[in-house]
């Protein structure tokens, strides 16, 4: 597997070695002792969750004030634009974002440490993540960075108006959201 360092404060962008013939391919996924050295980090996983949105439908940015969570992100089906951006207030990249295309066909994965917010816009028809966390989802810790606070600048390929939930569009800009004070 091939690591590739975002130059975002600790996100990793995963790229498996894919054996493929004419019955389809095989890789691994997730390797626990390639996973903690690339990464940093020993915290377990204690949960997976699974997402299917349609085309156009923009998750996030979501983060949670405690309980952070460490996320480990793929795409099973479809494409999507996946966006992190640097809510740790003492860090160097503070306020800066990053993205990568993630999608069933490239099968990577994006390692999001916690302290940063998380979102996606689908690009293709339909398209289903997974994702693995450090940490349980807590809604009363959960909160929205506003997904197109003009002072982040996040280049969204939008060709449609994006579809949001409720919570999405009440996000709130980073200079009045709540962060992280540690790194």
């Amino acid at each position: 597997m091939k690591v590739v360092e975002s130059g975002l404060g600790g996100v990793l962008v995963f790229e498996p070695v894919v054996y493929g013939d004419p019955r389809g391919f095989f890789f691994e996924s997730y390797r626990e002792d390639l996973f903690r050295k690339a990464a940093g980090t020993n915290r377990p996983f204690v949960q997976d969750n699974h997402s299917r949105s349609v085309r156009h439908v923009l998750r996030g940015l979501h983060y949670q004030v405690r309980q952070p969570q460490g996320k480990l992100i793929r795409a099973v089906v479809g494409e999507i634009f996946d966006v992190v951006v640097d809510l740790r207030r003492p860090s160097s990249t503070f306020g800066q974002w990053m993205a990568t295309v993630l999608s069933a066909e490239n099968k990577r994965q994006v390692w999001v440490p916690e302290g940063f917010a998380h979102g996606f816009l689908v690009l293709s028809d339909v398209a289903e993540t997974v994702y693995k966390t450090t940490d349980y989802y807590a809604p009363r810790h959960e909160r929205s960075l506003l997904w197109n606070d003009p002072d982040i600048g996040i280049a969204w390929p939008l060709t449609a108006e994006p579809i949001l939930a409720a919570k999405d569009v009440a996000g709130r800009r980073l200079a009045e959201c709540e962060v992280l004070e540690t790194l």
